[in-house]
């Protein structure tokens, strides 16, 4: 391990805030490996990019010798992090919860180096707990204390419901910290109380407290929102790289400089072109994920189909629609997307892809939504900036 001084400064950048800089200091100067905790809930079979901010600064703690606890939370995915939501979470059950937790860690070990990861998973204490644990683990917080939640708050205030099985979820991830005598925890910045909780159950236990170190949450595809494979702007780190590098190449401007720093933990060059920075951003992350040489080949494609427009030439998905599926552009496009690119899109978004002239037919756009196209010959139908495909 390096000197504790020389510690400070790369684990603390990139952070957006750490409680506190002198505590991690501090722990680092006992000269100890750290117990370093990073939670995640498989409520779906997939990790997306914004997952990997934390994973990879998890792997930095790694790289210095310190122990990365990886926290399965098998029960508190039943519940489901409240955290930024504005309505309750669906419930899962335990056997979905641990189908999904198995891809889980085949793809974080795509980042972590798995010799020196301890997966945990919150089952092994939680499943033991009697009812009577659960109420005296319930009386170590107040309700004024859940009730400082921003998100809980701003759905009391719209008079939208609050369950009673949400308010257990900070009080859970707390626990884990205490079951693991963590030293260091890991999150969003929209995870700070849940850890705040942490430190307070670790007090009261006669630990010492975690330092939190919260990381900066990842804008998904549609520069709004989070990250999340249920809002639909998430990148999968096992999709194909052509859809990966394509869905990457859709992101704004004002995105790539978040891109760069969380994921490439690097700044980006105000001299580089905005297009060559993303191609460059794409395929530096389709190679982490796959290889460099699938990499490479998924910028070329890219490049053919849609700066090159040369579609023609382009490697594309066949699409042949049904004898009695009607002809008209709407109809079409909905289907192809579907059958080729297992996408679902209503006949309104389709609707608004014609109108925006992002949609055509061998080459000549289609702005009737009315249109009905003969497809007696074959040719290439372009659905949108990053989808197309060879009708035949």
């Amino acid at each position: 391990m390096i000197a504790p001084a020389d510690q400070i400064a790369p684990l603390v950048s990139g952070c957006a805030q750490v409680l506190s800089e002198k505590e991690l200091a501090a722990k680092l100067a006992l000269g100890r490996p750290l117990k370093v905790k990073l939670g995640v809930d498989p409520t779906s079979p997939d990790i997306h990019l914004g997952h990997t901010v934390g994973l990879s600064k998890l792997r930095q703690f790694q790289e210095l010798g310190h122990e990365a606890v990886l926290i399965i939370g098998d029960f508190t995915a039943m519940i489901g992090d409240p955290s930024g939501r504005s309505a309750t979470r669906p419930h899962l059950s335990h056997e979905q919860v641990m189908e999904h937790a198995k891809s889980y860690q085949d793809q974080a070990f795509k980042i972590l180096d798995p010799e020196k990861t301890s997966v945990r998973f919150n089952g092994e204490w939680f499943g033991k707990m009697t009812f009577q644990d659960v109420i005296r683990l319930n009386s170590r917080v107040t309700l004024q204390q859940m009730l400082q939640r921003e998100d809980f708050r701003g759905r009391i205030d719209k008079a939208l419901p609050v369950r009673a099985h949400e308010i257990q979820y900070p009080i859970m991830q707390g626990w884990d910290s205490v079951v693991i005598k963590a030293d260091v925890e890991l999150g969003g910045t929209d995870q700070l109380f849940n850890i705040l909780v942490g430190r307070d159950l670790q007090h009261e236990e006669g630990q010492h407290q975690q330092v939190a170190m919260m990381l900066p949450i990842l804008t998904g595809l549609d520069g709004i929102q989070k990250m999340s494979k249920s809002l639909g702007n998430a990148v999968g780190v096992t999709e194909l790289p052509g859809e990966m590098f394509g869905k990457l190449m859709s992101i704004s401007d004002e995105q790539m400089g978040d891109y760069y720093r969380l994921l490439l933990q690097e700044e980006l060059s105000p001299e580089t072109h905005p297009m060559d920075a993303k191609k460059t951003l794409a395929e530096r992350l389709t190679a982490r994920f796959h290889s460099l040489a699938e990499a490479r080949h998924a910028r070329e494609e890219f490049e053919l189909r849609f700066s090159k427009k040369d579609l023609d030439a382009a490697d594309l998905p066949l699409y042949t629609p049904a004898v009695d599926l009607p002809r008209d552009i709407i109809s079409l496009g909905v289907d192809a997307f579907e059958r080729a690119f297992s996408m679902k899109k209503s006949r309104g978004d389709v609707r608004r892809l014609v109108e925006g002239g992002s949609i055509s037919w061998k080459g000549e756009k289609i702005t009737d939504p009315k249109a009905l196209l003969s497809l007696d010959e074959p040719g290439v139908l372009k659905l949108d900036r990053r989808n197309a495909v060879r009708v035949g």
